[in-house]
């Protein structure tokens, strides 16, 4: 990292269909951001459009729809980069994504589309095929879209391309349980174990189709822990400064600490050929 990065984590309620509403709660949530000094400003899982497989076909945009348009010139006015969640729909592709919009101040939109789809979206969305990295505001970060965090691979394949702050926003409802409690259990271990910070947030409240979200966002630092989180069930920001120091001194090249090992400098890929090989016993 060239500098230290000041991060915002989104929870927000987020209604399917109902875009404009939608749009007003995150540019309303960017401008408190800037009063933040905020640099990249994450929001939930399809917060643009609403989570909900089920309509996910009737609602959406492409990315040189007016409303991602109208999303860069927020981020050109305010000056930081909006990652913005969306279902994006594809000229000539019968299923959308559920993508994730790199807005950045002076540059074109970039995108990530969410590479792992649970069970219930297969139906309804296309999973992406690409891990691409960012870089804004002297940081490279990635992004991850809920599922995607539960398969290790992917933590490390940005680790490995220079990623040094990954992303994950959530729409998870809260039949799904605590997602403070849950995340805790295996977002750690993905920043641990590849010597990054992560930042996860939800939707919250209602989608307006029967379906509740429980919220939550946290941050943690590359060693696994925690570095702040939401004490608030409500709509808001959590921001936090994340130290270049601290990553830069866990990566330079002549470490002498094991305490300080970055793990992915000392593994031997000529091992692995069997992970992409092997597939469970059904």
């Amino acid at each position: 990292m060239k500098t230290d990065c000041r991060i915002g984590l989104v929870q927000m309620e987020s209604r399917v269909g109902e875009t404009e509403r939608n749009f007003q709660t995150i540019t309303r949530l960017a401008e408190v951001a800037q009063k933040q000094e905020v640099s990249l400003l994450c929001f939930p899982e399809c917060a643009l459009d609403g989570y909900s497989p089920q309509y996910a076909s009737e609602m959406g945009d492409t990315l040189d729809s007016t409303w991602v348009g109208q999303l860069r010139e927020c981020s050109q006015d305010l000056g930081i980069t909006l990652l913005v969640g969306m279902v994006e729909q594809r000229k000539g592709q019968n299923k959308p994504y559920i993508s994730h919009v790199i807005l950045t101040p002076n540059e074109e939109p970039n995108v990530y589309r969410k590479a792992h789809l649970g069970r219930s979206e297969m139906e309804y969305f296309t999973p992406g095929d690409e891990f691409p990295i960012f870089s804004a505001h002297g940081t490279t970060f990635a992004v991850g879209i809920c599922w995607d965090w539960h398969f290790p691979e992917m933590a490390a394949i940005y680790s490995l391309k220079g990623a040094e702050v990954l992303f994950a926003p959530h729409a998870s409802p809260m039949v799904a349980g605590d997602r403070k409690e849950i995340w805790l259990r295996y977002l750690g271990a993905r920043a641990y174990d590849n010597s990054v910070y992560l930042g996860a947030c939800n939707l919250i409240g209602s989608n307006g189709k029967a379906k509740e979200f429980s919220g939550g966002a946290l941050v943690i630092g590359p060693k696994g822990d925690l570095v702040n989180q939401s004490s608030v069930n409500a709509e808001g920001i959590l921001p936090a400064t994340l130290l270049a120091d601290r990553i830069n001194h866990i990566r330079r090249p002549d470490r002498t600490s094991m305490r300080d090992s970055f793990f992915l400098a000392d593994r031997r890929k000529e091992l692995y050929q069997e992970l992409i090989e092997l597939d469970i016993n059904r």
